[in-house]
């Protein structure tokens, strides 16, 4: 016969008081663009890339103003004075105070990069995510239109419309942004058609979701890593356009002041020895470009999900 045993309380561990410590979670949950954020942080030169860009900025806004000097406020008295402590970047050909007009010109160039590059974002989503979702013969008819476009040299194209309009910031935003937004269109498409195909999209449409409601709650979300990283990228050649327009004499008219312009105004005080009124803008231009493309490159990888660790 088998033997009975004895049920007493010392056979049994007590359970959990309290069960919903039992279900709590042992991490806490991370959203996609806070770990975003945390993998972009680990980046060192992607947050020096961010930090020159926060200094340009804020310089931009308060650099006009540190030292008393306006922007065209000409003195050929004082005619291309090196640097000293009176005038930090030195004067140009007409008297102007360096400084000023680079911290000023630092206003226009990055507003011109930065709003040509949103322009072409808000275009490139909208013309490439409706071809996408479309598809058929109207995915095709858009295409061959971006297609005819993006033939065009965007150079060329951007020194034709300024010769056509006026002289002056947002025109040179118009024409940049004419085929600007092609390449932005593009890489969109390319995402949504991808994206179309997926379970949770076919649901969506199969319970009455309108098109437009499907793009902006599913796709273009779904699609933010690689357009943000474009969107980086766009500012600094935006700026670079700029620039090479107003070295053309296209820019920015005077008595304003870009790096461009700055550059340009420099020429003339070169063959005199001057070349810290060249090296200025030329640096400038060269920092933004170099911090918005790291800033990029560590965007890349953090919106990577191959690279998670």
């Amino acid at each position: 016969m088998e033997e009975k045993i004895n049920l007493t309380s010392e056979l049994f561990t007590p359970a959990v008081d309290n069960y919903k410590d039992a279900e709590k979670i042992a991490k806490p949950s991370v959203s996609f663009w806070k770990d975003t954020w945390n993998r972009l942080k680990e980046n060192k030169l992607a947050m020096v890339g961010l930090v020159m860009i926060i200094l340009l900025i804020l310089m931009a806004i308060i650099g006009p103003y540190l030292n008393g000097y306006s922007y065209y406020e000409q003195d050929f008295a004082k005619k291309n004075l090196r640097p000293n402590s009176e005038h930090w970047f030195g004067t140009d050909a007409s008297g102007r105070d360096l400084f000023t007009r680079a911290w000023y010109g630092a206003r226009i160039s990055l507003f011109i990069g930065l709003m040509a590059a949103t322009i072409d974002f808000i275009i490139g989503i909208i013309y490439g995510g409706l071809s996408a979702i479309r598809g058929g013969k109207v995915d095709n008819a858009m295409m061959r239109i971006a297609e005819i476009l993006y033939a065009i040299p965007y150079l060329l194209m951007v020194i034709l419309m300024m010769i056509v309009l006026e002289r002056g910031m947002w025109p040179i935003i118009i024409s940049m942004t004419i085929t600007g937004w092609i390449p932005m269109a593009r890489l969109v498409r390319g995402q949504v058609l991808q994206l179309k195909e997926m379970e949770y999209v076919q649901a969506a449409h199969a319970m009455g979701a309108k098109t437009v409601w499907t793009l902006r709650k599913h796709l273009v979300p779904n699609t933010m890593g690689p357009i943000l990283v474009n969107l980086t990228l766009t500012v600094p050649t935006a700026i670079f356009a700029e620039a090479t327009l107003s070295f053309l004499g296209l820019g920015i008219p005077a008595p304003e002041a870009s790096w461009g312009t700055m550059a340009s105004d420099a020429l003339s005080s070169i063959l005199i020895g001057n070349f810290y009124q060249l090296a200025i803008p030329a640096l400038l231009i060269s920092l933004t470009m170099f911090a918005f493309n790291v800033i990029g490159d560590g965007l890349r990888d953090a919106l990577d999900p191959k690279l998670k660790k």
